[in-house]
């Protein structure tokens, strides 16, 4: 199985992930100003890595969730993982849109899901879980059973834990930030002063957030 350093390594390589410091911060949707921006669209650019992204989740599916019948991605990020994932078990795959089309159908959830259906979420990341957990919330109100969400890459936000736990979905990502950042100093990418900033930063992801 595909090991969490493993992952983490790659999107260092492939610079899906960068390391920014107090004096370059990026925003984020939800408004965090954060020192470090993961962008798994990369990803697609990298067969090898792609592969392993789904080697990784095919590993977690048939340990953690046999039962699954349908694999959903959520749009966009997490659309090709999906069916990458999706070709390699043999399973369908469908997708979930953050909001219902403005037109045609006026679908939130594409493809083919049917009422009761196990489902697996495959998403690109979680940041706070908010994003992940309304597309749980369509599936559901779709009739979909969700059985769990998977993710390549998490900050690890306590927050995230909390939400996952209050709505009793469980939820698995190939590599973290906790695994990330020792294997970037490791590696060079990272002086003790930023490493200290990045430490802090994830304990209170709100330091450089003003109101």
């Amino acid at each position: 199985m595909i090991k969490s350093k493993e992952i983490a390594k790659m999107l260092l390589e492939i610079q899906a992930v960068t390391l920014g410091d107090s004096e370059k911060l990026f925003t984020w949707a939800s408004g965090i100003r954060s020192p470090i921006y993961c962008d798994n669209r990369l990803t697609m650019a990298y067969p090898q890595v792609r592969e392993a992204i789904a080697e990784g989740f095919a590993a977690i599916i048939q340990e953690k969730y046999p039962d699954a019948e349908v694999l959903v991605g959520t749009a966009t990020a997490g659309i090709p993982h999906a069916a990458w994932t999706a070709q390699k078990l043999n399973m369908p795959m469908a997708y979930v849109r953050s909001t219902a089309k403005a037109h045609g159908k006026g679908n939130q959830v594409e493809g083919k899901v049917l009422q009761g259906q196990k489902v697996v979420v495959i998403e690109d990341l979680l940041s706070t879980g908010g994003s992940s957990m309304k597309a749980v919330k369509a599936l559901q109100e779709a009739g979909a059973d969700v059985l769990g969400v998977l993710a390549i890459f998490t900050y690890g936000f306590e927050q995230v834990d909390q939400l996952f736990s209050s709505e009793n979905i469980p939820y698995d990502t190939l590599t973290s930030y906790q695994v990330l950042l020792p294997l970037a100093k490791e590696l060079g990418l990272l002086k003790e002063s930023e490493m200290s900033l990045l430490e802090q930063w994830s304990k209170n992801p709100y330091i450089f957030t003003t109101a």
